[in-house]
């Protein structure tokens, strides 16, 4: 995967969406351990597959699938040499020796496909331990990203060190997105409020770096419980946060049950956490102008497009959370962190002004524009 070089290719799969299944659709079993994990490529038409590997307790083949189909549209639209893929384990949870175990059986079972077909990033329950340990396991450095930044390795005299998952660059990359859409908007960051749900990687660092920018982050939501502050927490209350890994019970504000997030008043929504956390049960209590998709797949297009004809703005999960991808594309290049947010914040500003620009002036529902968009972009790609 030397230098991430574009393939020419005659079948444009990935661009006509007319196959009939993705390049790679694995199940693999290891008995003894008792692990089962997934993988699903869509297309190495351009390059490697690419997405993070998560790991929860219902992660399956389908969720997979479709996690990898929203990595091609992400891959394309920042125009990074990538095919959209993804990778899950089923993980009950358990101790840090079991999770080491589960995750390096899982890399010998899809070995002979890394890197060269797949490389891995971090997802939910996956960071840069995850990733060294399926780099150590697999005996290369590039089979995966987001890896520890004193995991190295020098190559053609030029040092290569990971950029870990932990820096923030997907949350970053959030940020960029709401501010971006924010200013079209005419929304004056001072006055704006925003309501987190998920509090983990991606929605810690979008509230940091959100308030760092003047907006007031004034609810925040994890699964079990909702804390809200009407005066906005402090970047310093959420550094606090990152920094001693806190839980949201640790920052001050009125406890609130975690169906009532949804119905509280806020100017901007950003669904940071699991798949689908946005459904039939909550979505017409949302208020929000403005929704920025953190999370991958937080709704159902279905559900997203009867919030986009009642007049939302919404920001599509493949433009405003891809600062992680880019980091990826970053690390296999070299790059240093400060390198890395430099261009997350080129890329990321870039896309959500060409999708949101073009949705908001002719009421076009966004998710269309960005696949449109994503879309000519692959087609440059592939020549």
């Amino acid at each position: 995967m030397q230098g991430l070089q574009v393939r020419p290719i005659t079948l444009m799969i990935s661009l006509m969406r007319t196959k009939t299944a993705p390049e790679i659709y694995l199940s693999v079993e290891d008995k003894e351990l008792g692990m089962t994990g997934f993988l699903v490529v869509e297309s190495t038409a351009v390059g490697p597959g690419k997405g993070g590997m998560r790991m929860t307790s219902n992660v399956t083949l389908e969720e997979v699938a479709r996690l990898a189909d929203t990595m091609t549209w992400k891959n394309s639209l920042f125009e990074l040499p990538f095919g959209g893929a993804k990778s899950g384990i089923v993980w009950n949870g358990g101790s840090d020796e079991k999770k080491e175990q589960f995750v390096r059986s899982f890399a010998r079972k899809i070995k002979k496909y890394i890197p060269g077909k797949y490389v891995a990033g971090p997802d939910v329950n996956s960071g840069e331990r995850e990733m060294r340990w399926i780099s150590e396991e697999v005996g290369r450095w590039d089979a995966s990203t987001g890896k520890p930044s004193n995991f190295c390795e020098t190559r053609d005299g030029k040092k290569f060190c990971g950029l870990p998952h932990e820096l923030g660059s997907t949350g970053f990359g959030v940020a960029i997105a709401l501010e971006t859409t924010a200013k079209m908007m005419n929304l004056d960051p001072q006055s704006t409020t925003v309501g987190i749900h998920g509090f983990g990687n991606v929605g810690t660092f979008a509230a940091k770096h959100l308030s760092e920018r003047g907006y007031k982050i004034v609810l925040l939501a994890g699964s079990k419980e909702a804390t809200y502050q009407p005066k906005g927490f402090t970047s310093e209350e959420i550094q606090d946060v990152i920094d001693k890994k806190q839980t949201l019970g640790d920052l001050p504000g009125k406890r609130l049950p975690p169906e009532k997030f949804w119905s509280t008043p806020v100017d901007v929504l950003i669904p940071a956490s699991v798949t689908n956390v946005i459904n039939e049960t909550n979505f017409e209590a949302i208020r929000s102008r403005l929704i920025v998709e953190g999370g991958n797949i937080p709704m159902t297009v279905a559900i997203e497009e009867q919030l986009h004809r009642r007049g939302k703005v919404i920001v599509p999960d493949f433009v405003a959370n891809g600062g992680g991808i880019i980091s990826s594309y970053a690390e296999l290049q070299g790059f240093s962190p400060d390198q890395m947010f430099k261009l997350v914040e080129e890329k990321i500003s870039h896309a959500t002004s060409e999708v949101m620009k073009k949705s908001m002036a002719d009421s076009h529902y966004s998710r269309d524009v960005a696949i449109k968009l994503a879309k000519t972009n692959l087609a440059k790609q592939l020549g």
